[in-house]
This record gives C-alpha cells, sequence and structure tokens, in this order.
C-alpha cells in the first residue's frame, strides 16, 4: 500500500510540474505572439476540475470501493485560432495515473479545423463521435448520472468531418468518418455518421443517424433524436437513441430515453429533475457493454449553486444530487443496477489560465506610486 501510494505520489507530482511548464511556456508564447502581431486569440488555455463526495449503494448495502472521496476530472484545455482559416481544440484529463503509452486515451479530442468560408468547416484528429443527443452532447464534468448507454460508449475517436451551417448559424449539417467505438487493438473498424443540429425559437434539435461497425461487413445502427425546449429560465430535454444491427431492434425494442427538466432560480441556483431508461434487445450487440436482456431506469435529481453569478459565470459550482435505480441489467459490472442508489456531493472549478497569467503581469508591470 506504502509503495503505490509512493508512486502514485511521485507520478502526480511530475504530471503537476509539466503542466506548469506548460503553462509557463504558453504564456510567453502567447505574450510575445501578441506584441508582435497584435494576436491574442492564439492560446485559450484553461484547467477544469470537479471534486465529489460519492455514496453508492445496491440493496441499502453501500459499495465502499464506489464510494468517497473522489477527484472525479481534472482536465486541461487549449484552444486557439491559428490564422483566419486555421483552428484548433485540445482537452486532456489528468485526473487518472497513467504511463506514457496510455496518455493518448486520456485525450478526449485533439482536432485541427479549416474553415475555407463562414460556412464550411473541414476537421481532422481525435474527435467526439457524434452520436447527437443532449445527454450526450453534455461535457461530461457537467452531469451526475446517465444513462447505461451513455456510460458504456466509447465517444472519442481518430476521424475527420466535414460540415455546412447556414448563413444565419440556425442549422449545421456534418459528415463525419472515424474508427469505430467497437474498434479493437487487433482489428480496424470505422463509423459513418450524418448530423444535424437546428435552432428555430425555443426549440433546437440534435439530431444524428450513425452507422457503427462491430464485425466485418456488419454495422450497429444508431438514430439519435435530441429535443430541447427553452422557456426563459426553464428547461426541457427529452432525448430518444434508437439502435441495433437489426430493424426490428430499431421499431423500440432496444433504445434509450432520458429526460431532463430543469430551472434556474435567482440566478444562482438551478434545480433539475431527470430520468433515465435502457431497453437493450436480444440482438444487441454486447461488444457495446450493453448486455441483451437488460432493461433499468433511473430516476433523481439535484441541485446546483453558482457563487460567482448564475448566467453570466459559472466558474465555481456546488452541487448535489441522488438517483436510484429499478429494474434488471444483465450486465454484472454495468454503472446501473437494479436497486442500486447514487449520491454525489461536490465541488466544480474552471480557471482561464492565459487570463489570470496575464492580470498578474500587467499588475507587475503597473508603475509604483511615488514616495517622498
Amino acid at each position: 500500500m506504502k509503495k503505490n501510494y509512493t508512486l502514485f505520489w511521485n507520478r502526480s507530482r511530475m504530471a503537476i510540474a509539466k503542466i506548469f511548464c506548460l503553462v509557463a511556456m504558453v504564456v510567453c508564447m502567447n505574450s510575445a505572439s501578441a506584441q508582435s502581431d497584435n494576436r491574442s486569440d492564439i492560446f485559450k488555455f484553461g484547467i477544469e476540475a470537479r471534486f465529489d463526495y460519492l455514496n453508492q449503494a445496491l440493496a441499502g448495502k453501500q459499495l465502499d470501493n464506489a464510494s468517497g472521496f473522489k477527484v472525479r476530472y481534472f482536465n486541461l484545455r487549449m484552444e486557439g485560432q491559428i490564422t483566419p482559416k486555421f483552428s484548433y481544440s485540445w482537452r486532456q484529463r489528468f485526473n487518472r495515473v497513467n504511463s506514457l503509452s496510455d496518455f493518448a486515451n486520456n485525450t478526449d479530442w485533439l482536432t485541427l479545423t479549416y474553415k475555407p468560408t463562414q460556412n464550411w468547416a473541414i476537421s481532422a484528429g481525435k474527435q467526439v463521435l457524434m452520436v447527437e443527443s443532449w445527454e450526450y452532447d453534455g461535457a461530461p464534468i457537467d452531469l451526475y448520472f446517465c444513462s447505461e448507454f451513455w456510460n458504456n460508449v466509447n465517444c472519442y475517436q481518430l476521424g475527420a468531418s466535414v460540415a455546412y451551417t447556414t448563413n444565419k448559424g440556425d442549422d449545421t449539417i456534418l459528415i463525419q468518418a472515424c474508427q469505430s467505438p467497437f474498434d479493437t487493438a487487433t482489428t480496424d473498424y470505422y463509423a459513418y455518421n450524418i448530423y444535424w443540429s437546428g435552432t428555430h425559437g425555443c426549440y433546437t434539435a440534435l439530431y444524428s443517424l450513425n452507422f457503427f461497425q462491430y464485425a466485418p461487413g456488419k454495422f450497429d445502427t444508431y438514430i439519435a433524436l435530441g429535443n430541447q425546449f427553452k422557456f426563459g429560465d426553464a428547461k426541457v430535454q427529452i432525448d430518444l437513441l434508437n439502435r441495433g444491427p437489426k430493424l426490428k431492434d430499431l421499431l423500440f425494442d432496444n433504445f434509450s430515453i432520458i429526460g431532463e427538466v430543469s430551472y434556474l432560480i435567482a440566478k444562482r441556483v438551478n434545480v433539475f429533475a431527470r430520468t433515465t431508461y435502457d431497453k437493450i434487445g436480444e440482438s444487441s450487440v454486447t461488444a457495446s457493454g450493453l448486455f441483451p436482456g437488460t432493461e433499468i431506469t433511473r430516476v433523481g435529481g439535484g441541485v446546483e449553486y453558482f457563487p460567482l453569478g448564475g448566467k453570466d459565470n459559472r466558474d465555481v459550482r456546488l452541487h448535489a444530487a441522488y438517483a436510484y435505480n429499478f429494474g434488471t441489467n444483465t450486465n454484472p459490472n454495468g454503472t446501473a443496477l437494479g436497486k442500486g442508489s447514487y449520491l454525489t456531493v461536490g465541488v466544480t472549478w474552471r480557471i482561464d489560465i492565459i487570463s489570470a497569467a496575464k492580470n498578474i503581469i500587467n499588475k507587475c508591470r503597473e508603475p509604483r506610486p511615488a514616495t517622498n
């Protein structure tokens, strides 16, 4: 135990040291570029973290390994505009100690985007797999309990995409080719995705049609329909995901439904109620972690508090959320098991390193008041 702790501490110190070295390098490069050509948008650099106290139980008995104080997320984010037509985006996770060979596995995305015109965008690199729903589209750091589907799909893959956005910016159509989430260490499988997002009045849609290869010549098909309605400070989200290698699976034999209602109170407090339902058809592709015969429901809710302000500043957030599971999960290692409960209480914070460093540097450069 002592040896493992020492190894963890040594690796953690090395990771932290590397982060600070990278921060210093980025700040210097950003300052130099800003002074040379008045461009300060090449590097936008930030860190985000979330810490939770978890209490997870099964049939009333606490699961010790899954409970206690946890570092749920510790992410580094960098993005910027290289030229008017080229931009990049990168997010890296550091909350798990891994060898250098696993570093790429903890890279959520690392993407270069080329925009020849205002309407067209061509991207390549490690990307988000375009299965669209509001649950799937949300940042993991902002989600507390999710569907069994969400917990079992590998949503970051190497690939390329082409997107077209209308002049008004209300609608976007995207076509993506990438690695399949069923890709293995010995066999390369591919995925082909068509995505549409549109905002019209109080309604915003996130729709996709997905084809995931799971065996030579065989594809698992997804039809994902994400719907959101906003009425002032109230928001309603309803997701429907049909999936399956056969047509009968797509006709409500293999699907997930996710619903959430939230309301922002007095700009600082957000309350929400949420439910998820997963049904897995008998012919489901078990490589996804969703085992045939599963029918599981999660019901819960929670509250969020933003001490720095609601709509204007969400860089610091306190949360508490609870969920209970009904039904059967035939995967004994699944994340949502029947008669399981989940409680989380924690804090999330985000900081823009570049802006903070610039403020410090500018403060240091300010002339001192004259003294007699």
